[in-house]
């Protein structure tokens, strides 16, 4: 059986400076110096130059010269993997996070989610729409399609929170991305509603297909979130054997 590698020291410290950046660094702040973070974290400036290095390129951050590394975004950067999960995600950026459950029942859904199960005509599926808050602040309104056949007694168990804990903890469920779809749409009246901006504000639509570990579909989730709130950072490889984050240094 193989062994999955642990992401490069530059990469981990990348992703500890993301997480300072967002929780500490406003617009126009500046980051220590390469050689005041080579020495706090206790490793060359070249690995804190390829770790600068991946910040500019997730648009976080710029360089200039004589001036140093300055901060130019604090929209948040959301990374989506195979496997990850929202509510867990932001916890480890270290933000408090609500899911409300906006309604659910048993609906026929659009032909492009009924091609995906393969469905008869006017066959339903459960539908569930949650509204994620964010430092108590709305960012996310997702629409779940769930298979029903998998979820017997859901809506009696479902009150609120992470769909995936209530997959994991009452069915054994735990899903993994097979494809997703990132697209922009604008802002309906519902949306705007929910998510507190204007009417045809720009929105990310992000579209993914959640299977078991058969491969078998069992959701469609689609989320949405205002543009100027959230960046999707798309990242497939395996971390899953990633160093605890305090081996880069302290």
């Amino acid at each position: 059986m193989s062994r999955q590698k642990s992401p490069p020291v530059y990469r981990r410290l990348a992703d500890i400076l993301e997480r300072e950046i967002r929780q500490q660094y406003g617009p126009g702040e500046l980051l220590p110096s390469e050689s005041e973070l080579s020495g706090r974290f206790d490793v060359n400036r070249h690995t804190v130059r390829r770790a600068l290095d991946e910040l500019v390129a997730a648009g976080m951050v710029t360089r200039h010269q004589g001036r140093g590394t300055q901060v130019v975004d604090r929209r948040l950067d959301y990374p989506v993997s195979a496997d990850s999960k929202v509510t867990h995600n932001l916890a480890e950026l270290g933000m408090a996070t609500e899911t409300r459950c906006l309604a659910q029942q048993l609906a026929v859904p659009p032909e492009s989610i009924a091609q995906r199960f393969v469905l008869s005509a006017g066959e339903p599926l459960l539908c569930v729409e949650t509204l994620r808050h964010v430092e108590a602040s709305p960012l996310l309104r997702l629409c779940h399609w769930f298979d029903p056949r998998r979820l017997p007694d859901w809506l009696r168990r479902y009150r609120g929170g992470s769909t995936r804990a209530c997959l994991d903890q009452h069915y054994g469920l735990r899903l993994t991305r097979r494809r997703v779809r990132l697209e922009a749409v604008s802002a309906t009246a519902e949306d705007a509603r929910w998510l507190q901006c204007a009417l045809h504000a720009p929105l990310l639509q992000l579209t993914s297909d959640n299977i078991d570990q058969t491969g078998a579909l069992v959701e469609v989730s689609i989320s949405r979130t205002r543009a100027d709130r959230m960046a999707y950072h798309i990242d497939f490889s395996s971390t899953k054997d990633a160093s605890p984050i305090d081996e880069v240094g302290s």
